[in-house]
């Protein structure tokens, strides 16, 4: 089971990813509200579909859920909006990572602390130093993509002077 986990997990990974790239495009074209709308308007649309396909009536069988659970889909029109003005803003991959590594901080505070109904899981060392690494990877990643440009710049004035100096 740990396999298939993993599986629907990096398969996860890789459509939020495909999602908010094909998001960014939409949101170049229609706007963040036009983004957002369209995005959950047509999730859900999908989703009631699809519910509907595999589950039949017990889609709506909504027995013993708690009201503020319900608040789920308010939290995505948060979710979507700062994603795609994230990415327009940063790009891609550097918004990405951090929106990554927010969620991993986050799912560690709310489990360590068995906040909104989680088990609670006793916060350890070896989770920090986890943590740690991921957000200092942020950091690499930003700092050479920095020096990669600065390379770049010096390799384009070389080749500037290079030609001037053969006129």
């Amino acid at each position: 089971m740990m396999i298939v986990g993993i599986g629907l997990a990096l398969i996860a990974g890789s459509l939020v990813g495909l999602q908010n790239i094909f998001n960014s495009k939409v949101n170049e074209q229609a706007g963040s509200w036009s983004t957002t709308t369209l995005v959950l308007g047509l999730g859900f649309l999908a989703s009631v579909i699809i519910g509907v396909l595999f589950e039949g009536k017990q889609l709506f069988v909504l027995d013993n859920m708690k009201m503020w659970y319900w608040f789920s889909g308010v939290i995505g029109i948060g979710v979507v909006t700062c994603n795609v003005q994230a990415i327009k803003l940063l790009g891609p991959t550097f918004a990405i990572s951090i929106i990554l590594t927010s969620q991993l901080v986050f799912a560690l505070l709310w489990d360590s602390l068995g906040w909104l109904g989680l088990e609670k899981v006793p916060f350890s060392f070896k989770q920090l130093v986890g943590v740690l690494v991921i957000v200092g990877g942020v950091f690499v990643f930003k700092w050479s993509e920095r020096m990669g440009n600065e390379s770049q710049r010096t390799v384009y004035k070389q080749s500037r002077k290079n030609v001037i100096a053969e006129k």
